[in-house]
């Protein structure tokens, strides 16, 4: 029996019930019904105007009859004005089974079986296998009535019921076979047909751009097994396409490490992209092809639908762009090394110029020479981001983890340039440090990281918020997001950053460009170095911003438990640090006289050495990538030079610009 229902079912769905009729269809059936119903209505108004004569009582038409045909007309006629968006037998159905009752009532009133317009019946019996069984079941039902009319007044008969099933159940059983390839639509069918031609349609597209992708495209399923590869991929791996398919990635895909050992899995990218369905990118793995030959690839793993489904990974050879970056870098580095003597010395003897002690100008000159001054400490401090970029981008930036505990950095790198803030009318706030006031808990956060590498992003973050920020506000604080992640925010209330400027922000030499920005000075080097070190500390920096309202960039950065820290600072007190080339340590003391110096470095203030290593800088306005391999003599306080002493330390400085060769120069910059 589950099986007799489920078939009926079926039969029912698929052939006796159309779900819908083509508009074609529709469109006649309603022409039909209109015209039809147009004559009955003429010729019910012919007997009431013309003569009877013409018009004899066999084709008299009732009024109730006329009036039906009316309706019928009206609304087949708004149905064939209206267009439905979706195709459905309804209407048509509702306007036919109307005409059908219409037609009856007319058969039925003149004269049944002898009446004139029984052929009408029977074209209205011939047309209802359009609606399948919906049609011919009102077609049984109004024979069967009349059929038991006829039987209860006495009048049935062999020939009245020959005639009935000659002029009405006949053309209804013949209609389901004239009518069932037409009229019926399979649903199913259609949509089963119309979702193949889609997708062979959508595959052969796909099959067109993936072959003309210029990189290697590889999909790989869930079991490592590659179903796919592109001319391009089979080009660069020296791989057949029937050699590749149904091969795990691993024997087609050869990476390696910086050792030239193959990758463990829990370096494979296609491995990890298969484990965390997240996106990986990485620019610094060794591919080797088919024949053996090591090439430096660029590659993009992407997921394919849900966890676990498979992957695509987009590779290309960059092996002829990372040696023409290589040697961009050497030339940049070698170039900024070079370039730093002259300007060391056009910066010293603009400041001698500038000193009232060593120089008498106008006021006129005074200011040309000021403007100039300021452009060759420009120049010096561009020549600086370029050997740290350069640096960073052939890996050569040293890194020296120490234990920090970042809220005291963060708080003296911003006690540092609350000067420059107030100079500018805004107000820096710390918020540990307010919250210390409060006598809140403020939690620690440590960090084992390089110390200069953190000072030097937030510099630049607070430094770029302080500068981009006309008034208001620039609010520093520090937050905990995981235990194992530590974010210092640098909010400001400025000039905010344009949506489409964000995507490009953290990229090389680029600076936003609209007219609130053009008076602020900038190499667009900074937050590009600040992003390459948070990255090689294993963080990451983003911002977040709405334009004319304000940024806040976020640093990101791996913690450490305090018991951890402990550790670490056992470890690394007990290791002896050894430096190649020390960095200048400068204590700041304080000054009686110092008319030697400019008008731009009264705030200066000449210092004494404080170790065997340190380098007292000269009172001389210097780049501060002028940095110094052998101590230069001491400064006492408060002690006026001569015009011959001023010259002799511009002479010296020349001198150590010229001894720090690259690969020489200490990794820190000194501090001015």
């Amino acid at each position: 029996m589950p099986c007799a229902n489920t078939a009926v079912q079926s039969y029912l769905t698929t052939s006796m019930i159309p779900i819908t009729l083509s508009r074609f269809w529709q469109r006649r059936i309603y022409e039909v019904v209109f015209f039809f119903s147009i004559g009955i209505v003429s010729i019910y108004a012919a007997s009431l105007f013309i003569a009877t004569p013409m018009v004899s009582e066999a084709f008299a038409v009732h009024p109730i009859v006329a009036m039906l045909a009316a309706v019928n007309a009206a609304l087949s006629l708004a149905l064939y004005i209206i267009k439905f968006k979706k195709q459905t037998f309804v209407p048509s159905f509702i306007a036919y089974l109307l005409f059908m009752l219409t037609i009856a009532a007319l058969v039925a009133s003149s004269g049944a079986l002898s009446s004139p317009y029984l052929g009408l019946w029977t074209l209205v019996a011939l047309g209802s296998g359009l609606f399948a069984v919906w049609g011919v079941l009102p077609v049984f039902i109004i024979t069967g009535i009349y059929i038991a009319d006829t039987y209860l007044n006495g009048a049935l008969s062999i020939i009245v019921t020959l005639h009935v099933g000659l002029v009405s159940l006949l053309p209804s059983l013949l209609s389901l076979v004239l009518w069932r390839t037409e009229g019926v639509v399979d649903e199913s069918s259609l949509h089963v047909k119309t979702l193949t031609t889609q997708l062979s349609e959508v595959a052969n597209r796909s099959e067109i751009i993936i072959n003309a992708i210029g990189d290697g495209v590889v999909v790989i399923d869930a079991t490592g097994t590659i179903q796919l590869i592109n001319p391009a991929g089979q080009e660069i791996l020296g791989w057949g396409k029937q050699d590749v398919l149904k091969l795990n990635y691993r024997s087609v895909l050869q990476l390696l490490n910086a050792d030239n050992h193959e990758l463990d899995v829990k370096d494979d990218p296609i491995a990890q992209v298969l484990n965390s369905n997240q996106t990986i990118r990485s620019k610094t793995l060794t591919l080797q092809t088919r024949s053996g030959k090591q090439i430096m690839s660029s590659m993009v793993v992407s997921p394919i639908g849900e966890n676990g489904n498979g992957v695509i990974a987009v590779f290309r050879d960059v092996t002829k762009e990372t040696a023409e970056d290589r040697e961009q870098a050497e030339f940049i580095s070698t170039a900024s090394h070079e370039m730093r003597t002259p300007v060391a010395s056009i910066e010293g003897y603009l400041g001698l110029t500038l000193n009232p002690a060593t120089a008498t100008i106008d006021a006129k000159a005074r200011d040309f020479i000021t403007k100039a001054h300021e452009s060759a400490q420009h120049l010096g401090r561009l020549f600086q981001d370029l050997l740290d970029v350069s640096k960073s981008e052939d890996g050569r930036m040293t890194s020296t983890p120490r234990v920090i505990d970042i809220t005291d950095l963060a708080g003296t790198v911003a006690d540092g340039l609350q000067s420059k803030a107030k100079d500018k009318g805004l107000v820096l706030i710390f918020n540990p440090t307010s919250q210390r006031s409060l006598k809140t808990f403020t939690p620690l956060y440590f960090v084992n990281q390089d110390i200069d590498h953190i000072r030097e992003i937030l510099d630049n973050l607070i430094e770029n918020a302080i500068k981009y920020t006309p008034q208001g506000e620039v609010v520093v604080d520090i937050s905990s997001v995981t235990e194992d992640k530590v974010v210092v925010s640098v909010k400001d209330s400025g000039l905010g950053i344009p949506p489409e400027d964000l995507p490009h922000l953290f990229q090389k030499f680029y600076r936003v460009n609209n007219v609130d920005r053009q008076s602020i000075g900038g190499t667009g080097l900074g937050l590009y170095l600040s992003r390459r070190l948070a990255e090689a500390m294993q963080g990451r920096l983003w911002v977040e911003s709405i334009y004319e309202k304000g940024s806040t960039f976020f640093l990101e950065l791996p913690r450490i438990t305090n018991e951890e820290a402990e550790r670490l600072k056992a470890q690394q007190a007990a290791a002896p640090v050894a430096i190649s080339a020390p960095a200048p340590s400068f204590v700041p003391q304080p000054v009686e006289e110092t008319p030697f110096m400019g008008p731009d470095l009264q705030q200066q203030p000449v210092v004494q050495p404080q170790t065997a290593t340190s380098i007292a800088p000269t009172p001389v306005a210097v780049s501060p990538i002028a940095t110094a391999s052998t101590p230069a003599p001491n400064v006492p306080r408060g002690q006026n030079l001569t015009r011959e002493q001023i010259a002799e330390r511009v002479r010296q400085l020349e001198a150590m610009a010229r001894a720090t060769r690259p690969g020489e120069r200490p990794n820190d910059k000194p501090s001015a």
